[in-house]
């Protein structure tokens, strides 16, 4: 017999004295309904007991398993459309079962409504940001005409003066402009699936796979369905007509 009882799948039939689903022992004195199904009180607090429960640690650990899930599917996107050429929406469909793995697994299994919201930001970030490691390599394969070189090596004693000059601002220009540029890559590649919207149906198609994604990514991590209604009290069975 199984340690953990099990009630997937509820179950009305009665034929005669009500038994328990779990251990099918008979009812007697209180019992429990647990997702529709008859349970003894014994089998309904091991129910309760083995549970996954939520907790803060639980969340942090999903939200690393997520992150971790999420830079995996971001490595997926990009690695098959660089390799490919294809720029294909249903690897967001991997991405979003990744990511919602990951979460359950971190979680132990227990999900709910933030592990819900997290999932589908991760998803949405992985799937999105992939747009930049595609677009940096697309960039980096386009041929380009090579920048002509200056025909003087050396400067002559008149230029040397005037080309210090202007190396000097630039030796001080302040760093922000590469956090400015990190930035603005950031927030293309998070509204790149709707900026697909200007290749017309293509982009549609797109963005309404990313959404199913995020959906599987969203049905993965909600709550595991457990009902508990009772107690209630098993009725005793009559005992034989003419019996004293």
């Amino acid at each position: 017999m199984s340690s953990t009882p099990q009630f997937g799948t509820a179950e009305y039939k009665s034929t005669g004295q009500d038994t328990c689903a779990g251990c099918n022992t008979p009812l007697s004195g209180s019992y429990y309904r647990v997702n529709g199904s008859l349970a003894c009180a014994r089998c309904t607090q091991q129910v309760k007991a083995q549970s996954p429960q939520d907790s803060h640690s639980a969340f942090v650990r999903a939200i690393l398993f997520g992150v971790g899930g999420a830079i995996l599917g971001l490595i997926l996107y990009s690695a098959f459309t660089i390799l490919t050429g294809i720029i294909i929406g249903y690897v967001s469909l991997a991405v979003g079962w990744l990511v919602g793995t990951a979460i359950k697994k971190g979680s132990q299994g227990v999900g709910g409504r933030r592990y819900q919201i997290a999932a589908v930001a991760l998803t949405y970030a992985a799937v999105s940001l992939s747009a930049i490691p595609i677009g940096i390599s697309y960039y980096l394969k386009e041929d380009r005409p090579k920048t002509p070189q200056a025909n003087a090596s050396t400067p002559s004693a008149g230029t040397t003066g005037s080309s210090s000059a202007s190396m000097a601002p630039a030796a001080e220009r302040p760093t922000e402009s590469l956090g400015a540029a990190i930035a603005a890559l950031l927030f293309a590649g998070l509204a790149s699936p709707f900026l697909a919207l200007q290749g017309g149906f293509s982009g549609i198609i797109g963005l309404v796979v990313l959404f199913v994604g995020i959906q599987i990514a969203w049905k993965m991590t909600a709550a595991p369905p457990l009902e508990i209604l009772g107690p209630f009290q098993a009725r005793v069975p009559e005992s034989p007509a003419g019996n004293s």
